[in-house]
């Protein structure tokens, strides 16, 4: 046998995704945590502070208002601090097995590379979760908003939610209306349904203003920013991630 036919060769970055559910969701797994704990130190170290500065100017103004706590705290802030690291870990892992799943059953109706595949899959997941919810109900630090329309709020985002994936649906069909015309349509038509579908949405949606006046802009500016970063580096990573792990387990050609 000559030698170049057993020389062994780094796996093939356009291979087809490849693997069993089982392995593929050990391999979400992984690149969740991994994402969560990245995710989860961007937040501590960009947005801790932050709240802090706001929970200060929520105890002022409680104070000002003869609207004291009296009864502890049910967790600590360092309590809280902890928390966060988990709770980053936990939403990492839910959405590394999601993205393992979908991806597993994407191979039977997309035919592209495991890595175009995997990566597409998280941008498909941080627009549905995050940019969209995002532009309509941007995140607010404690001391912005109503107590008493915190369920509305919450169904509001989740509302959100499932525009994203209807938008992305759609782009999806679209996409395969023009799939045989120029490259440009390939592209263009997507974008231009997305759009078009998350601003109807958005014009349908009722819209919440519920920051004081006297709250610090900049504040809020740089808790927004810090919570958008917080979101982009865990689906950045979660995807990345995994694509790694999944060129890593393609089959090695000789």
């Amino acid at each position: 046998m000559p030698l170049a036919d057993t020389k062994l060769q780094a796996p093939s970055a356009t291979q087809p995704l490849t693997g069993s559910l089982a392995q593929l969701l050990k391999r979400g797994a992984i690149a969740g945590i991994l994402a969560g704990l990245v995710a989860g130190a961007v937040a501590f170290g960009l947005g801790e502070s932050l709240i802090d500065d706001a929970i200060a100017i929520e105890e002022a103004a409680a104070h000002a208002g003869n609207h004291a706590h009296d009864h502890d705290e049910l967790v600590s802030r360092f309590g809280q601090k902890i928390g966060l690291i988990l709770a980053t870990t936990l939403v990492g892992l839910a959405f590394g097995l999601i993205l393992a799943t979908v991806a597993h059953h994407a191979t039977r109706f997309v035919a592209a590379s495991a890595t175009s595949l995997v990566l597409g899959i998280a941008l498909c997941g941080w627009l549905a979760f995050e940019a969209v919810p995002f532009v309509k109900y941007p995140a607010n630090p404690p001391a912005v908003g109503d107590p008493e329309t915190i369920n509305e709020r919450t169904w509001l985002w989740l509302a959100t939610v499932v525009l994203g994936f209807v938008a992305i649906a759609a782009a999806l069909v679209s996409r395969v209306w023009v799939r045989h015309r120029s490259s440009i349509a390939n592209i263009a038509t997507p974008t231009v349904v997305f759009a078009a579908v998350v601003s109807l949405g958005y014009v349908m949606l009722p819209s919440i203003d519920e920051v004081g006046a006297d709250f610090p802009a900049s504040l809020l500016w740089d808790f927004r920013v810090a919570s958008f970063v917080t979101q982009l580096t865990l689906w950045l990573t979660l995807g990345f991630m995994f694509a790694f792990l999944t060129e890593r387990a393609q089959p090695v050609r000789k």
